[in-house]
């Protein structure tokens, strides 16, 4: 795993840049109530990215209805925009990915039967208020 660029901001400067659900999410590790996202329903096409540093994540086309309540996407935009780590908080271990920019928890992934709408068989399951979405004109 490589790690993250250096971004030069204190837990002052984040809190200052992040809503508190943001900061929470993104540098807490901790995780929003499910189907409160309005990129849940976001079927625009464009580009999800890290609200917190701008590193694009994923491309609306890899985006699909998982049925968890948070946004989930198939494929990453490039290899290089995020880091996995294992994450035992759980009584399971799961998978937490950070963003590989500036370090933010953006969510988990699980691994999955392919299916027609899941052709990878992976699910990157983001938290939506760890991203902002930008619509292609």
């Amino acid at each position: 795993m490589k790690k993250p660029s250096s971004m030069p901001k204190t837990d002052k400067d984040w809190k200052k840049k992040l809503s508190p659900e943001q900061y929470s999410v993104l540098r807490e590790a901790d995780t929003e109530e499910p189907y409160t996202s309005p990129l849940l329903k976001e079927k625009r096409k464009g580009v999800f990215t890290c609200v917190a540093c701008g590193n694009e994540l994923f491309d609306s086309s890899t985006k699909f209805e998982s049925g968890t309540g948070w946004p989930s996407f198939y494929d990453l935009k490039s290899n290089k925009t995020i880091n996995l780590k294992s994450d035992t908080k759980m009584l399971y271990p799961r998978i937490e990915v950070l963003c590989a920019k500036c370090g933010g928890h953006l969510g988990h992934l699980f691994t999955e039967n392919k299916t027609s709408i899941n052709p990878t068989g992976r699910r990157y399951c983001i938290n939506g208020t760890c991203l902002a979405f930008k619509a292609k004109k």
